[in-house]
């Protein structure tokens, strides 16, 4: 760890522009804890090619009114961030944060501010729909391949007199991962089938790095996102996919608090038919599978058994704990849509 007086003498020409006078500093990874005549403050160091983006994209935030994220604070010139020996830097308010572990009512304040954080920056853009076809038909095929090459994978593996503990593992799984790539493929054929006449799709800010870690709390409870860098115009699965696949990582459970909180999510941003449909071909996809037995597969004699095993093992775990929330979402929508036809036929007598 750097001396103060070294990281003080470093950070003084980045400081300088928000008038600020650091007595001591802390280093923290790309934070830097700066304790100065004004208070104590976050200074956060990004890559400068990601700035123009970030600084966009906070700035369409701000306008919008959205105030759930850790401020940025201006220099007195009014920038955003300070570029310095070839890198970015930014200055925030240093919050506490002392909860490492969040409770059920915290992770549904996340959902919520994520859901309002899409909603107020969601916009429609055009899409040429020979693009989609064509994304459709390439994510159909990857999806074929995938199943015949499983499908001959496991033909392999039962001709064996002896099967490894892989092969063994593989076959005893094979059922349920054939099922949700099937799955996957029948959602992805809705997907297209309700969206190839749609002129328009929604995209959003996406934060990007959706965790538990970047969403700190305030002395009054109230949560705020940080780390914005690798924020984007997209679609809100990019942000609703990679939090859900690592929070179901680990041993088979219920998860029924994630129902929960997507749908904590979908009441503050509800998805479109088509959007669910997508949503649920990409969520239930056993991609994770996949590429554990491929690499297998294809490393031979250089494969180590046993972490392939353990490997194998994890990302069924995952699949499992996927497919609990998908049954879930699926009982959940086909309750909607029968509530929704009965109001329907009610009016209409």
């Amino acid at each position: 760890m750097e001396d103060t007086s070294i990281l003080k003498k470093k950070i003084a020409p980045i400081v300088k522009h928000y008038n600020l006078e650091p007595y001591f500093v802390e280093s923290m990874g790309n934070i830097l804890k700066v304790y100065s005549n004004k208070g104590i403050f976050a200074l956060k160091k990004m890559n400068p090619h990601q700035g123009i983006d970030f600084i966009r994209h906070i700035q369409i935030l701000y306008q919008k009114g959205y105030n759930r994220i850790v401020p940025i604070y201006p220099t007195f010139d009014g920038r955003y961030a300070v570029l310095h020996d070839q890198n970015l830097y930014y200055l925030m308010p240093w919050l506490k944060n002392e909860k490492k572990d969040m409770n059920i009512e915290q992770y549904q304040q996340l959902f919520r501010e994520l859901a309002r954080l899409h909603s107020l920056s969601v916009r429609e853009i055009s899409v040429n729909k020979e693009e989609r076809e064509n994304h459709y038909e390439k994510t159909l095929a990857d999806l074929e391949q995938e199943e015949e090459f499983l499908a001959g994978y496991l033909v392999t593996c039962e001709r064996n007199v002896y099967m490894s503990p892989f092969e063994l593992l593989f076959c005893s799984y094979y059922r349920d991962i054939s099922h949700a790539l099937s799955y996957s493929k029948r959602r992805l054929k809705e997907w297209f089938e309700a969206a190839k006449d749609h002129e328009k799709e929604r995209i959003v800010i996406t934060h990007g790095k959706i965790s538990n870690e970047h969403f700190l709390y305030d002395d009054n409870g109230y949560g705020y996102f940080i780390n914005f860098e690798q924020s984007n115009m997209s679609s809100p699965l990019h942000d609703l996919l990679p939090f859900l696949a690592k929070s179901l990582g680990g041993f088979p459970k219920r998860p029924e608090e994630l129902v929960e909180w997507i749908y904590t999510y979908f009441k503050y941003f509800p998805l479109k038919e088509h959007e669910m449909h997508l949503f649920l071909s990409y969520f239930a996809h056993p991609g994770p599978v996949t590429e554990t037995v491929e690499y297998f597969f294809k490393e031979g004699k250089n494969r180590n058994e046993r972490k392939a095993v353990q490997k194998l093992q994890r990302d069924y775990w995952l699949l499992k704990n996927t497919e609990f929330i998908v049954a879930r979402i699926d009982e959940t929508e086909r309750q909607i849509k029968l509530q929704k036809e009965a109001q329907n036929d009610a009016q209409n007598e």
